[in-house]
């Protein structure tokens, strides 16, 4: 997972959030078949350039790599071309044809948005178009045929047809049928293995050399389980690679479905020596999860990572609209119980974040004698139990019959994400209450997590992170632990809200344990709402400027590597 938010949400609510929400099912399917966009698609832009873009500040991604070796160097090339390929494929996944859909924009900065939001959704406001004649966005991306209705998907019968490399499609009878990601994008995916394969031989890390080489042949085969065992063993490395089809908020039909992506990161040792020394304490604290011993009872692999890095290169799916500032990964329920995850904190990124969207809200939004309370320090450190959280609470339904992923299908993100907002909040104060954890005050982490929510929620309807935000709020609230002024201004209640993360801690492990399809849908569609008062204090902050998220400058020339 990854949060955005936050996100890992890698909602990644957020996910779960970069995403999945109740869908909305339409009466009427746009007639589909393999990648063909309808023909009934315009590109007429129908809002100010403006009001568009000013939703985004742009951020250059850079980092020192003087310390790296020329080898290292050689290497990064080669994994920024390997990135642009998950990238070419994720426009596939989401829209299709990218390059007919900007050929048809006129004006720059539409233009612009549009490569922000991978098509002519917005993705930030319930993805509405902003294109006419676009229609909405099918709630299936392009991992189904559009014409598919979900009773027919039921009904077809392939093993295949729920793994997360498998496109649907209709064979030539007009028929269901499924088709390995290796098939589908047979030549782009050869291309980026080479590129894997010959960055392997530049790598000075055993560990690194070999997980890429594994990462090659598993996207060859869509099998990740070996090259995500050996991902866990690069510990050592000065630079690090993220690839593959990840994630799976873009499917908000089922949730079934990852899209790829890719990441390229350059460690800061000085930050993750810091961070290394809390991993010890994560099976201590999942017995401490404050939930009945059966929903607690999985032991999570000891072999967790926690480390900082500046991240120098985003594609596909964690590149489009809000941003991921960190990543638990791998999402294989088996890696997790075997071996633990790795949590990556995106320092860079994060500091971007935190500079021109979370200080800005809270001048605005929380009360003045609580601004003293925001810190980047506690914005990290919130940031990184709630990715730390991913990998606590429980994987499998407590009857033993499916993964908690399957059970709650595309409502899965949305309740992830929120389990790792809260239940990350209660690691930080269960870290302090042992004297661990000393790095903030923990009035710190909870003014800076209640600012959290205003920064979040405004990744809109369609974000799993903004709903998981709003399942938070709208609970923290009913729980009285905040208040808001007559100004506008939002104050927290230490103890209240300390007993309401407990508190909605154990009922989101618990809705997840039972595989609690029906309850969650139902939690989600009544309570991850912005209501009126909320949305208009997030108009003021939309009034006043402050973005919603960032976009990237970013590529082998800023590092100076061409």
């Amino acid at each position: 997972m990854k949060i955005y938010y936050f996100r890992g949400l890698k909602l990644k609510m957020m996910s779960l959030t970069k995403n999945l929400f109740i869908p909305v099912i339409c009466s009427i399917f746009i007639s589909f078949s393999g990648f063909k966009q309808p023909e009934s698609k315009q590109t007429k832009e129908q809002q100010p350039t403006d009001t568009l873009m000013n939703k985004y500040a742009e951020v250059t991604l850079t980092s020192d790599i003087s310390h790296l070796s020329t080898n290292e160097k050689e290497m990064l090339k080669l994994l920024f071309k390997a990135g642009k390929i998950m990238d070419d494929i994720f426009w596939t996944q989401n829209y299709g044809d990218k390059a007919s859909l900007l050929a048809g924009i006129k004006d720059e900065n539409i233009r612009k948005f549009a490569e922000i939001n991978y098509g002519p959704w917005d993705q930030l406001n319930g993805q509405k178009p902003f294109i006419d004649g676009v229609g909405t966005m099918p709630t299936g991306a392009e991992f189904y045929p559009h014409d598919m209705t979900k009773e027919e998907f039921e009904a077809f019968n392939d093993v295949n047809k729920t793994s997360l490399y498998t496109l649907i499609v209709r064979d030539e009878n007009g028929k269901l049928q499924s088709k390995w990601y290796h098939e589908a994008y047979a030549t782009q995916i050869e291309e980026a293995a080479l590129l894997l394969e010959q960055a392997s031989q530049l790598a000075f890390d055993l560990e690194f050399a070999t997980y890429l080489k594994l990462r090659a042949t598993a996207l060859r085969t869509d099998d990740y389980f070996e090259s995500d065992l050996a991902w866990m063993n690069v510990k050592n490395n000065n630079i690090d690679f993220v690839i593959g089809p990840i994630e799976n908020y873009v499917d908000a039909l089922n949730g079934y479905k990852a899209s790829h992506e890719s990441f390229i990161l350059i460690k800061d040792t000085e930050w993750s020596k810091r961070l290394s020394r809390f991993a010890q304490f994560l099976p201590q604290l999942q017995t401490q999860l404050p939930v009945d011993d059966i929903y607690k009872k999985e032991v999570p692999g000891s072999d967790a990572d926690l480390n900082a890095y500046d991240v120098v290169f985003y594609g596909g799916d964690c590149n489009m609209a809000g941003k991921t500032i960190a990543i638990n990964l791998p999402n294989d329920e088996r890696v997790q119980l075997e071996k633990g995850t790795r949590k990556l904190q995106l320092k860079n990124a994060m500091k971007a974040k935190f500079d021109q969207i979370l200080v800005p809200i809270s001048q605005e939004l929380i009360a003045p004698e609580l601004r003293q309370y925001i810190s980047f320090d506690a914005f990290f450190s919130n940031t990184m139990f709630h990715e730390v959280a991913h990998g606590l609470g429980i994987k499998n339904t407590i009857d033993g019959k499916s993964t908690v992923r399957k059970a709650l299908r595309e409502q899965y993100s949305s309740i992830e994400e929120a389990k790792a907002d809260i239940l990350g909040l209660y690691l930080v104060t269960r870290l302090h209450e042992m004297g661990e954890f000393k790095d903030t005050e923990l009035m710190e982490n909870y003014v800076t997590f209640m600012a959290g929510f205003f920064r979040s929620v405004r990744f809109g309807a369609s974000s799993a992170h903004g709903k998981a935000n709003m399942l938070t709020f709208n609970f923290f609230y009913s729980e009285g632990a905040f208040t808001r002024d007559e100004n506008g201004h939002y104050s927290i209640n230490l103890e209240k809200m300390m007993d309401a993360s407990k508190k909605l801690t154990g009922m989101i492990l618990t809705s997840q344990g039972n595989g609690d399809y029906d309850g969650v849908k139902n939690w989600v569609a009544t309570e991850g709402v912005i209501k009126p008062q909320l949305q208009a204090d997030l108009d003021r902050i939309t009034k006043l400027g402050v973005p919603v998220d960032i976009y990237f400058k970013m590529g082998p020339d800023i590092l100076g590597l061409n």
